[in-house]
């Protein structure tokens, strides 16, 4: 299984949650474990998603959810796992 990171950092707003499920369902990334809060009017939330079956490239689902995040005026990321995995080996 391929895993990767997908982070939303932003104000908070309605609808943040669907579309960006919305993106990773039409691109065939499930997901795994989700986790989101609010502090201070600003949205965080984490996600580990299985991209082993994705129908696009990482880098185009990387700029899908840059779109959707320029979209709601927030900073959205995908990252391996790998990355994660190896800061915790040092």
């Amino acid at each position: 299984m391929k895993k990767a990171v997908v982070t939303v950092l932003g104000q908070d707003k309605v609808g943040i949650t669907a579309k960006i499920c919305g993106v990773l369902a039409e691109t065939n990334i499930n997901i795994l474990d989700i986790s989101q809060t609010i502090v201070g009017g600003y949205f965080n939330m984490v996600m580990v998603v299985d991209i082993t079956e994705a129908k696009d490239t990482f880098d185009e689902t990387a700029e899908k959810l840059y779109a959707v995040g320029e979209e709601l005026g927030m900073k959205i990321k995908i990252q391996h796992t790998e990355i994660f995995d190896a800061m915790h080996r040092i």
